[in-house]
Parts: structure tokens; C-alpha cells; sequence
């Protein structure tokens, strides 16, 4: 019989429900992690499958899925910080990612031991290669595009400053498989059930 021993992952992962986004500002539609984690898998998933089908990548894109959808758990322990503090200096920022991979580290480490070596490989971001953070990246900024887009769309002004920041981000991390994405799906959103499910 295998000895068992209570672990809190999950739980701890339950939270991120309870973590809303975009704290500081006011929202015409709330976003907790959790949505905004499992948005970020789909569209890290097809960043992946573009890159490989189209322009000679060789990445994993179920990986990367699953990348992507931790890929925010450190904040169940440091709370979903607002970008203008986090990057308000070199030394914040810094000392901000420190943070974020001692939490990564514990998460791990809230797993049964037997689990945490299967487990690392997705939340630990040090085990991530260059190119896949790249990815994750990338569909962390067109998610929160789409959240940007989505408000203004609304006549929630707040989101001007944001959405042209994150214009700006996107060009900084451009991609083929990025354009491909904007191209093709990103034109859809905002549009009614009835012209987006014909």
C-alpha cells in the first residue's frame, strides 16, 4: 500500500479563480487567472501548431499548452501584481522574478515528491527553453489584447494606454506564427454568436 500524505496543489491551484486581473483598473467585464490561464493555453497551442505547420517549427505544442496554462500559478502566492509597479524600475522587476520563481519552486514543491519531477517541467520556468517561453510570452500578450481590445470595444476608455502598451509589446515580441494568429483569428472577436457561428 502506498503511504498518502494530504497535499494542498490543488487547492492551491483552485485559487486562481479568486485572483482577478486588471486590479487596478475598471472593468466592464472581470477576468480572473484561471480564465486568463486557460485562454493563454488555447492560443499558445495554436501559436505552436502555426509555427510547426507553417513556418518550419519543431516545438511541442501539447507542451506548451500545458506550459501556458501555469503559467501564471506563482501569483497564488504574490497576487496578481499591476504591470506599471512590477516594471517600474530594473531593481523591482528584478527582484519581482525572484519572487515569482521561489514561488514556482514552492508550488512544486506542495506536491506528493513522487509527483514534483513530473510536475517541474511545466512550472518550473527555468526548465523552459528560450523558444517556448517565446511562445507563452506571446500568447500571454494577445490574450490580454484581446481583453484590451474587448473593453474599449465597450467604451471602457481605461484600456487606451493599456492596449497601446501591449501594441507595442507585441511588436517587440513579433513572430510569423504571431501575425498568422492577429490575421486569422483576431478579427472574429467582439463579433456577435451569430456572425462568428456560421
Amino acid at each position: 500500500m502506498v503511504e498518502v500524505k494530504t497535499s494542498h496543489f490543488f487547492a492551491c491551484l483552485d485559487r486562481l479563480r479568486l485572483i482577478q486581473r486588471w486590479s487596478l483598473m475598471r472593468n466592464i467585464e472581470k477576468e480572473n487567472l484561471a480564465e486568463h490561464s486557460l485562454q493563454v493555453a488555447f492560443v499558445a497551442q495554436a501559436l505552436a501548431i502555426i509555427k510547426n505547420q507553417f513556418f518550419g517549427g519543431e516545438v511541442n505544442p501539447e507542451r506548451i499548452a500545458v506550459m501556458a496554462m501555469y503559467h501564471d500559478t506563482s501569483e497564488i502566492f504574490t497576487g496578481d501584481l499591476p504591470t506599471p509597479i512590477k516594471y517600474f524600475n530594473s531593481e523591482i522587476t528584478h527582484a519581482y522574478k525572484d519572487i515569482e520563481a521561489a514561488a514556482e519552486l514552492h508550488l512544486i514543491s506542495l506536491l506528493p515528491t513522487e509527483l514534483q519531477d513530473s510536475f517541474a517541467p511545466y512550472l518550473d520556468s527555468e526548465q523552459f527553453s528560450p523558444e517556448e517561453k517565446h511562445i507563452v510570452k506571446q500568447a500571454d500578450l494577445i490574450c490580454a489584447y484581446i481583453k484590451a481590445q474587448f473593453e474599449l470595444e465597450h467604451g471602457n476608455h481605461e484600456f487606451k494606454t493599456a492596449k497601446k502598451r501591449l501594441e507595442n509589446l507585441m511588436e517587440q515580441w513579433h513572430s510569423q506564427e504571431m501575425d498568422y494568429f492577429l490575421q486569422v483569428f483576431l478579427p472574429s472577436f467582439g463579433r456577435s454568436i451569430d456572425e462568428i457561428a456560421l
